[in-house]
């Protein structure tokens, strides 16, 4: 072998960063030892060849990264709305279509003029920056520092959970992005923070950022905010009401103190510790300062022209996550079905009296909603705002304790009067059986034997089986009234309990945009409650008892419907809630000022309106109507407010007589409500005759 030594003025001794490398041989070699093949005896050896050290899989794997990397940020700044960034800020637009594409509801924000940094006090300036972003004047839009302290937060769990965004990054979120949760948007902002920095300076991006962030209640913008919740110029607010603006901003709709104080007021806690810190305020300054006072003088609501958009609209923002693009959002409203709920409650003889109608899939799905008589009169949603007693529909919770406690259908409870105690219930009409079967009280709707089979089960276990099902209203204990349902809660709260029973699986929480579908990590730890085979079917039994045999039976259907009347004391609230098909439907009829119902309880108005409107919207429950194909609709056309409906979408036209009402059903012939010797009858003449129907129905 020939000498491969290499003069020592021309080793490399140290090669960074993988430390000392041995020099390179050049090594002359013959494979076949001494003897060599004939055909190689008079041919030089070759070298080997030089192999390819860690320097050179490194240099070439950089060269890579940085290619690859320029391709990133290239295609980033095509994708991403760089020019858009320093365009004025259009408020944020939403609008509601049916499920079928009908829009209902368009809704814009409350905003106001934008701030001038210059004219805030410092004070409102560095509330913001203290529980936003500290380092806002030193960073190029990314704070290194800021990713680092929020990583180091979230893993140690410090008890307050962090972003590590930027406010120009927020800005650039907020304002040009959509609000998708992915790596591609988090580099998209990253890259408007940066052309931002560039372009526009500190005090400008802002003033873009206070003047249009959203504070809760649809209010964007900090004058707007303060204007809403102080009645004041953000110029002229006090330490401590910026304090709680600031803290606003980490989650609007939940921490709004129109809706949390207490929430609001514990993250108010935290902008002050971190104004401490970051030195704005010192610790005996922080602890004088108090909660402020909310001084809500104009109501910035805007209705939006049906009961149920009102309803689905804070959850459209939730769900948009604030996004101040126009947004287009399809929800659960089925058209078909809430033109139903509209024509059977336009038909029924209501008088003076208020109505209210929701029908949601067993799993909470709400297709149709009735909040009311006239939107156009009063925007108060019955369904979801009214507070009222159910009366005996609350009596499902206290059967359901029954039959967990292994108290069975068949067996005896006593409907005699009771003459003992406190509290003297009584049946409706003063009727008493004696003995009778448990099966037997609930299809009667037995006053005592609800009481007596409370008292045997306990307050806990009712108040148990309601909490299971999702009522969330307070429920007193140690008051047997509470029997007949002498609590207060919406309709909406009761349906979806109704709903926790017709599926089985509760809670049953009702929703207006379809549900993402379930990870199985949630789908492993996340496991609905049920009730035992034999428990739902005995309940069940008993529901479709007391619509077939008992108080319901003017909710009967074609098919099997199940369900329970309900009216309050001095029938004050009327109402039949129950379920048949796919859809559980729930139904009341009162008087906003809580006054009486002459002749009305839950087994007259409330049962047939719940009959009429499921013998058209579920398929078997009553006779077939053949229907026109509906057009398309346009989901940029205008909006319908399906709350007021067309006088040609009516089926009948009743006449209202004081006392009678004639309803003209054209070729259905003619209905009559009257009282024949103080008994309510319905009368009917069609092409088959007379048919005479009395509408008495003892609660």
């Amino acid at each position: 072998m020939l000498d491969p030594t290499i003069p020592r003025s021309r080793r490399r001794r140290w090669f960074w960063p993988f430390g000392r490398k041995a020099p390179v041989e050049t090594v002359f070699y013959e494979p076949y030892g001494d003897a060599l093949p004939p055909h190689l005896q008079d041919e030089p050896l070759a070298p080997l060849k030089k192999p390819r050290g860690k320097w050179w899989w490194f240099s070439r794997g950089l060269a890579a990264f940085l290619f690859l990397f320029i391709l990133l940020i290239a295609w980033l700044a095509i994708t991403a709305p760089l020019s858009k960034s320093l365009q004025p800020i259009a408020p944020p637009q939403i609008t509601l279509l049916t499920s079928d594409g009908q829009p209902i509801a368009r809704n814009g924000a409350v905003v106001d003029e934008p701030v001038q940094v210059a004219e805030l006090p410092d004070h409102v300036v560095n509330a913001f920056l203290a529980i936003e972003d500290r380092r806002f004047y030193s960073h190029w839009g990314v704070d290194p520092r800021g990713l680092a302290r929020a990583a180091w937060s979230n893993a140690t769990d410090s008890g307050m959970t962090q972003g590590g965004s930027t406010i120009t990054q927020q800005l650039a979120k907020l304002t040009f992005l959509t609000p998708e949760r992915s790596l591609t948007r988090k580099a998209r902002e990253m890259l408007i923070a940066f052309w931002m920095e560039a372009r526009l300076s500190k005090d400008e991006i802002l003033e873009r950022y206070l003047s249009n962030v959203y504070f809760g209640d649809n209010v964007y913008g900090l004058r707007a905010a303060s204007l809403h919740y102080y009645y004041r110029k953000p110029e002229n607010l006090k330490p401590e009401q910026a304090i709680m603006l600031a803290g606003l901003v980490q989650s609007p709709s939940r921490l709004a103190p129109t809706r949390n104080p207490d929430l609001a007021a514990k993250r108010a806690k935290l902008v002050k510790a971190a104004m401490v810190a970051a030195g704005f305020l010192t610790q005996a300054e922080a602890d004088k300062l108090r909660n402020p006072v909310l001084d809500v003088r104009a109501k910035n609501d805007l209705p939006t022209g049906t009961y149920f958009a009102d309803w689905a609209m804070p959850q459209a923002r939730a769900l948009s996550e604030m996004s101040y693009s126009k947004l287009t959002l399809t929800t659960t409203l089925d058209s078909q079905l809430q033109a139903i709920a509209s024509n059977v409650v336009n038909r029924a003889p209501l008088g003076k009296a208020q109505v209210a109608l929701v029908a949601m899939r067993p799993d909470g799905e709400v297709v149709a909603m009735i909040g009311g008589r006239d939107y156009k009169q009063s925007a108060f949603n019955r369904v979801t705002q009214a507070k009222r007693q159910p009366g005996s529909t609350f009596k499902l919770f206290v059967w359901l304790a029954a039959l967990r406690a292994d108290i069975r259908p068949d067996d005896m409870v006593d409907d005699s009067p009771i003459t003992k105690g406190g509290y003297l219930p009584k049946n409706a009409g003063e009727k008493y059986r004696g003995e009778i079967t448990l099966k037997e009280a609930f299809a009667k709707s037995s006053n005592v034997a609800a009481v007596r089979l409370f008292q045997q089960v306990g307050d806990k276990a009712v108040i148990r089986e309601a909490r299971n099902l999702g009522v969330t209203s307070k429920l007193a204990e140690d008051d047997p009234s509470l029997a007949l349902g002498t609590t207060t809660m919406t309709l909406m709260e009761l349906t979806a309990a109704y709903a926790g029973v017709a599926s089985n699986r509760w809670p049953v929480k009702p929703y207006a945009f379809k549900k993402q579908e379930q990870s199985w990590w949630e789908w492993l730890f996340d496991w609905p409650g049920r009730y035992g085979n034999s428990t739902h079917e005995r309940m069940e039994d008993m529901l479709r008892a007391a619509v077939n045999e008992g108080t319901g039976r003017n909710a009967r259907l074609s098919i099997p419907n199940y369900g329970k009347t309900g009216t309050s004391q001095n029938n004050r609230d009327a109402l039949f809630v129950g379920y048949a098909g796919e859809l559980v439907v729930g139904v009341w009829v009162g008087n906003d000022d809580n006054a009486p119902l002459k002749g009305v309880n839950g087994g007259s108005i409330p049962a047939r309106i719940w009959r009429d409107f499921m013998s058209q919207a579920v398929n078997g429950a009553g006779p077939v109507k053949k229907t026109k194909p509906a057009p398309k609709p346009d989901p940029d056309g205008p909006v319908k407010p399906l709350d007021v409906p067309d006088i040609e979408d009516l089926q009948d036209i009743p006449i209202d007589l004081g006392e009678s009402e004639i309803r003209i059903k054209g070729d259905q012939g003619v209905s009559i409500s009257t009282e024949i010797g103080g008994i309510p009858l319905d009368l009917s003449i069609n092409d088959d005759g007379l048919a005479i129907e009395s509408r008495r129905a003892a609660e």
